[in-house]
């Protein structure tokens, strides 16, 4: 078909997307880079030209790290109080770095996988109507 590109028109896999967004990687080509910076996004992807400025992430990226680290780290800090009884400076001491790595390091992942969510399933900026062409 001449002018067809794939995920445009069509389907798109919301697996492949979230797979490609949580890779930091353009959600419809995974191929170019999604962020200009640590969360900032790009204005397009440099490979195939998909424009990002429509995206809307807003809260939910720091909410679902927070949710996701949260749950990791509380049931292993119950853990280690139960097998070992650390004393509470040194539970300090060692588990709030830890959260606050996970959480620096998973704040941009969980930005890339939900942008690549809203890529799947056409919202926002991301359906065949232009940006900002929706009801208010």
């Amino acid at each position: 078909m001449p002018g067809y590109r794939p995920g445009v028109e069509g389907p798109r896999s919301w697996v492949s997307a979230l797979a490609r967004g949580l890779s930091k990687r353009c959600p419809a080509c995974g191929r170019g880079r999604l962020f200009a910076g640590y969360t900032r996004i790009a204005k397009a992807c440099s490979e195939c030209g998909l424009d990002f400025t429509g995206h809307r992430a807003d809260d939910a990226p720091p909410y679902v790290t927070i949710l996701v680290v949260g749950h990791v780290a509380i049931p292993l800090a119950l853990a280690a109080k139960q097998a070992f009884d650390p004393p509470l400076g040194l539970q300090f001491a060692v588990l709030t770095p830890i959260m606050l790595v996970a959480a620096y390091l998973m704040l941009p992942i969980s930005k890339g996988g939900l942008v690549g969510l809203q890529w799947a399933n056409r919202m926002h900026g991301f359906g065949e109507e232009p940006a900002g062409g929706g009801a208010v």
